[in-house]
């Protein structure tokens, strides 16, 4: 076997394509988003709710965790930031009614990730969880967040992936939220390479905030899918077809994976590892890269 494929197994254990964050403390819209399309619903304690509304909004989520659809998206909550006088009591809250994944944010150090970890493991003992089944997605979006990101990526077996939160990120450096800022690419590209350092599930991409402009969310999605990410963060419902579809390969590239796949394995056989299909080279980096799309379409397929 080819060494990249061994390398490659395991990942995408869980696919997200799309991640949809829904304000806890708003009934309507976080049900929507448990039942929704998306991959995932993210209920809301952090920037989405205002303060005086933290208390309700985390007995919020630990109710609709409780009452969520079976066979819907993955359900994940996104906490308030440990150092906050709001984290703890958050995951204290929501971690017996068992989520699928907390969301970190404002994740800086693998200390972050650790305490979060610890405090985890507490409550999963208490509730009779399955230790270390609730997993983390640490959000990378500050300076210090992205100096650290290797350590933030490998600090904990609970980390299947990170985010990138890019509105936080340009707040803090000062520079403009844009799509072609060659700072943002910069973040982007350290959190691929970091996942991929520590054998994780490629990243999520940050959210994209103009919700009338879906050329642009299409254009940000597809960008996103070249540098590597595995799927985008959304904030409305309207945005979740257009980024699933981004991430879903097309019938066409399936179609043309398999046959490049089958004759380059034909050609194996035979003793060659280098061959031409429909005018194209074909070594091994680009049968796997054929591999890889079909594993995903495949596993998409059987989600359905």
């Amino acid at each position: 076997m080819d060494p990249r494929a061994e390398s490659y197994r395991g990942q995408h254990k869980v696919i997200l394509r799309s991640a949809l964050f829904a304000p806890a403390n708003h009934a309507r819209h976080a049900t929507k988003a448990l039942g929704g399309p998306a991959d995932a619903a993210i209920l809301d304690l952090e920037d989405a709710v205002a303060i005086d509304q933290k208390v309700h909004a985390r007995d919020a989520a630990a109710e609709l965790l409780r009452h969520r659809p079976q066979g819907g998206p993955s359900a994940f909550v996104r906490v308030n930031a440990l150092n906050t006088p709001f984290g703890y009591d958050d995951l204290r809250a929501v971690a017996p009614s068992s989520p699928d994944g907390i969301v970190l944010p404002k994740s800086e150090s693998a200390q972050d990730v650790l305490a979060a970890d610890w405090l985890l493991l507490q409550l999963e003992r208490q509730a009779g969880l399955e230790a270390g089944g609730i997993r983390l997605i640490p959000i990378v979006e500050t300076a210090a967040g992205l100096a650290n990101v290797d350590e933030i990526a490998a600090a904990s077996r609970r980390v299947t992936r990170i985010s990138f939160g890019a509105g936080d990120f340009t707040l803090d450096l000062g520079i403009s939220w844009e799509p072609d800022n060659e700072a943002v690419l910069w973040a982007k590209i350290r959190l691929i390479v970091a996942s991929r350092t520590a054998h994780l599930d490629a990243p999520l991409d940050s959210v994209y905030p103009n919700l009338s402009d879906f050329d642009g969310l299409r254009r940000e999605a597809e960008k996103a899918k070249r540098l590597g990410f595995q799927g985008k963060n959304c904030i409305h419902p309207s945005q979740v077809e257009i980024v699933n579809s981004v991430f879903t390969p097309t019938a066409a590239e399936i179609s043309r994976a398999r046959r490049l796949l089958d004759a380059f394995e034909a050609a194996t056989r035979q003793g060659t590892a280098s061959i031409v299909v429909d005018g194209d080279f074909v070594d091994y980096p680009i049968a796997e890269r054929a591999r890889r799309l079909i594993d995903l379409a495949d596993r998409l397929a059987a989600k359905k």
